[in-house]
């Protein structure tokens, strides 16, 4: 087991499930094991503790989930040119701590660990979404909390995989920062399933993406899937404007193509460092020596403090010349990016996000 774990509670209606079984099992015998009538309760902030949100990540809640699973993204929104993607909530928070992380304000109230038990009804959703879905379908689990951190006891990644092998109009996107890619390699997607890396350059990996796999150990993981018949995808998200920057993320990119040709992958995403006020804070409290989040950002229109942004606009395209200088048809996206920046930033009309989903989904 790669992340540390406090302690397992287990709601009491899940405790025979497949889920709570597997977990147990692979457990180190040290993780005491308890039993709790309503998981909701055990995820809960522990106010006593001196950072609750880092104690709620040490302790693993296996529940059922008590709403529906699938929705549309939530940084979807009239504001930004969106990809058209829908997230499958199969799990909350994440055993790493980047010290950006949306969660930290997303899920400071909960922030025990929590993966459901009654994952299977996540499949049942699809079923009938597919019924209706006049296009193909991009579904990712990796917006609440990391896809494959945990793989190792849960199995979750063999069932989504088999599941989409089978179905030739979705996509499964599973999201990650580390390289737990064991249960991958056991399985044969059918070319169904997209596996992304978020990528940094090593200062900011070093500075702000505690207990994550380093950059070189994502895209040797990348590697490895591609060849094992995965599709992969890169998000270079969130991209900070540190003095070095343009520098440090090109030489990111050089470094992944020399491992892994344009042609092989199917998109990246760009994406710039964005915080709420209130996450702000929350990062400056938790990570005062990070200088990465002491930059002089401004508070954009949408109420997020962001890069100015003519320096946005000016990374992003440095970032996308140096993508199309590999001469391949790999897609170049932004995330939460006004239809304005696209078209500056990219030098051209955002797409519709059914358009672009279904093109993600298609990989072509």
């Amino acid at each position: 087991m790669k992340f540390e774990l406090d302690a397992v509670y287990v709601e009491a209606a899940m405790s025979a499930s497949a889920l709570a079984r597997r977990v147990i099992a692979a457990l180190p015998g040290a993780v005491p094991v308890y039993t709790v009538a309503d998981g909701r309760i055990a995820a809960r902030a522990d106010r006593g503790a001196a950072d609750s949100f880092a104690a709620g990540k040490r302790r693993m809640v296996i529940m059922r989930r008590r709403t529906r699973f699938l929705m549309g993204c939530p940084a979807a929104s009239n504001e930004f040119a969106c990809c058209g993607y829908l997230v499958m909530e199969l799990a909350s928070n994440c055993p790493m701590d980047c010290g950006y992380c949306f969660l930290q304000e997303f899920v400071a109230d909960n922030p025990g660990f929590q993966v459901y038990a009654n994952y299977a009804d996540a499949f049942a959703e699809l079923d009938r979404l597919r019924a209706t879905a006049a296009r193909p379908l991009r579904v990712g689990t990796g917006e609440l909390a990391d896809s494959l951190a945990f793989d190792s006891l849960t199995g979750i990644s063999r069932d989504l995989v088999d599941y989409f092998a089978r179905r030739d109009d979705l996509t499964l996107e599973l999201k990650t920062k580390t390289d737990e890619i064991g249960n991958l390699l056991a399985i044969d997607p059918r070319g169904r399933t997209l596996v992304s890396w978020t990528l940094s350059p090593e200062r900011v990996f070093r500075s702000s993406e505690r207990r994550t796999a380093a950059p070189a150990a994502r895209i040797a993981a990348a590697r490895r899937v591609l060849e094992a018949g995965y599709r992969v995808g890169f998000h270079l998200d969130p991209i900070i404007a540190y003095d070095g920057a343009g520098r440090d993320y090109a030489d990111l990119l050089d470094q992944l193509f020399s491992a892994i040709a344009a042609a092989r992958i199917d998109f990246f995403s760009l994406g710039g460092l964005r915080m709420t006020p209130g996450l702000r804070a929350a990062a400056r409290r938790r990570f005062p020596r990070d200088p990465l989040l002491a930059g002089e950002e401004v508070l954009a229109p949408d109420g997020r403090y962001r890069a100015f942004a003519p320096l946005r606009m000016r990374l992003y395209a440095a970032l996308n010349e140096r993508i199309a200088r590999e001469r391949s048809a790999t897609k170049v996206y932004l995330c939460m990016e006004s239809a304005g920046m696209f078209r500056r930033a990219l030098g051209e009309a955002a797409p519709a996000p059914a358009a672009l989903g279904a093109r993600l989904a298609r990989g072509s």
